[in-house]
């Protein structure tokens, strides 16, 4: 460890992709650091509400060589977390030529290290097309002469990611799994927390010249294992049956069919899955003080940080800010399923957050209320909580409050309400008030999210389809009468 003299780590930081998944999550490691950290971005405007206040936001694209120069001025370590993974058939060769701007921007800029994040493959075997690129951007890198810390890891785990998201799919929707032979393919999954660590603790490495170092968890497992670990945490019981034949094509259209991952982005995924994706060379284990987890922890870390870290994505603020009614059907984040709509009131956000503040309890839930009512009597009926526990107070609620048959789990005072359900259902499902806007109008935003649990999850959901777009619509008219009257409001 007595590498770290000298550490290159304390100049100015580029950030490639800190729209996408590991790009995110490693901002957020630098910004809590105190790093001074620049984010290249195609989309500025998108990004700049996501970032603290001390991190620069510039326009960008590794396409566009001419964007490249303004944005290395000054920097001297890049991270490089680009791929072209959803373009089309030519997706090679556009890596092949962002990678070639970047390396030639980064050495005329005086650039002192590149920090790239590829993928794990024997390179004396064969490689599907998306490894093997890359694998070639990393080359592509080091030729410009800047030194680069290439890190290259197997399948991560984390909730949101590619891999996991595909993972949750499938054994959350099908009882019963018929796959081909990649199932049995050895890869080393790796927690995206282990893969944060490394991407920073580069920073702190000294030296001059370029490495490259394979990292995965502490398991070396095929993705059949990896989904049955899946499913036992999930509390499922699943069934695989493994077939002679499926092509990558055929694979592809079926992971588009049956998870949100859609047909090309697929193909070149289940490309990638037939090859063993496993460390070789352990030189990460005594270079760096990262201690990597098994697949056990890295699924319990992914489903027990999932809750937050959705809560903090403000999947309201995505939904209704296009102005939108979103049917009840949903739009799927992930595993799950969210419904948002918005009204505008012409009165400021204490008057219009009033009638949240009271909802449920005697007052009810300004539409339907018999239905509420008989779904708690139902809830009874198999051990449920029901509507019997009411309200503590009926003006004011806090944080952890229990409210009929749902938890207060967030509260602030004339801004947002976020409940819980408490009641029996096959999954977990969350319903969310936010206001916005001045003393002269408010936006109210109504969001209900649903988790299903498996194939009875998704039969709850869909069969309850006209029931919900009526009830959750009808919330959100009568909570609309009741703050524009100045008054409580009951249905």
């Amino acid at each position: 460890m007595n590498d770290r003299k000298n550490s290159p780590g304390s100049g100015l930081i580029l950030l490639t992709g800190a729209t996408g998944y590991i790009g995110g999550r490693l901002l957020k490691a630098l910004e809590a650091e105190g790093r001074r950290v620049r984010c290249l971005a195609r989309r500025p405007e998108f990004l700049q509400p996501r970032v603290a206040a001390s991190t620069e936001v510039v326009k960008g694209d590794c396409l566009a060589p001419a964007t490249l120069a303004p944005a290395m001025r000054g920097v001297q370590t890049a991270y490089y977390l680009v791929h072209s993974m959803g373009s089309g058939s030519d997706f090679e060769a556009e890596d092949r030529r962002a990678a070639e701007n970047f390396a030639r921007a980064a050495r005329e800029a005086g650039v002192e290290r590149i920090i790239y994040l590829g993928g794990l493959g024997d390179q004396s075997a064969e490689l599907s097309r998306h490894l093997r690129s890359r694998q070639e951007v990393g080359e592509i890198l080091r030729s410009s002469g800047v030194p680069v810390m290439e890190f290259r890891a197997s399948v991560i785990l984390g909730s949101g990611s590619l891999s996991f998201e595909m993972i949750r799919a499938l054994v959350d929707r099908l009882p019963v799994m018929i796959f081909p032979r990649w199932v049995s393919t050895l890869a080393q999954p790796i927690a995206i927390e282990d893969v944060v660590a490394y991407l920073m603790e580069a920073l702190e490495l000294a030296g001059s010249e370029s490495r490259t170092f394979e990292i995965g968890g502490a398991d070396q497992v095929s993705y059949a294992e990896i989904m049955r670990e899946y499913a036992r945490q999930r509390g499922l019981r699943r069934w695989m049956i493994r077939v002679p034949v499926l092509t990558p094509r055929l694979s592809s259209l079926w992971l588009g069919l049956v998870t949100p991952i859609y047909a090309r982005v697929g193909r070149k995924l289940v490309d990638g899955l037939q090859y063993p994706t496993v460390v070789r060379d352990p030189a990460a284990a005594r270079v760096f003080s990262v201690r990597p987890r098994g697949l056990r922890e890295a699924i319990e870390r992914a489903l027990g940080n999932e809750d937050r870290e959705f809560a903090e994505t403000r999947w309201s603020d995505a939904l209704s800010s296009s102005g939108r009614t979103p049917a009840w059907g949903g739009v799927r984040m992930g595993g799950r399923i969210v419904d948002s709509r918005a009204a505008r009131v012409k009165v400021p956000p204490a008057l219009a957050f009033a009638p949240i503040r009271r909802i449920g309890g005697a007052r009810g839930w300004y539409a339907a209320n018999l239905l509420w009512r008989l779904r708690g009597f139902l809830d009874l009926l198999v051990g449920g909580v029901g509507l019997r526990r009411g309200r503590r107070d009926p003006e004011t609620l806090q944080t952890g409050d229990v409210l009929d048959f749902w938890r207060v789990e967030e509260y602030k005072e004339n801004n947002r309400l976020r409940l819980a359900a408490e009641m029996k259902l096959p999954g977990r499902a969350w319903l969310e008030f936010a206001v916005t806007g001045d003393a002269a109008a408010s936006t109210i935003t109504q969001t209900a999210v649903f988790d299903p649990r498996g194939l009875a999850g998704l039969l709850y959901w869909y069969g309850l389809y006209p029931v919900h777009q009526w009830v959750f619509a009808g919330m959100l008219r009568g909570i609309v009468k009741a703050c524009s009257r100045g008054e409580p409001g009951n249905a």
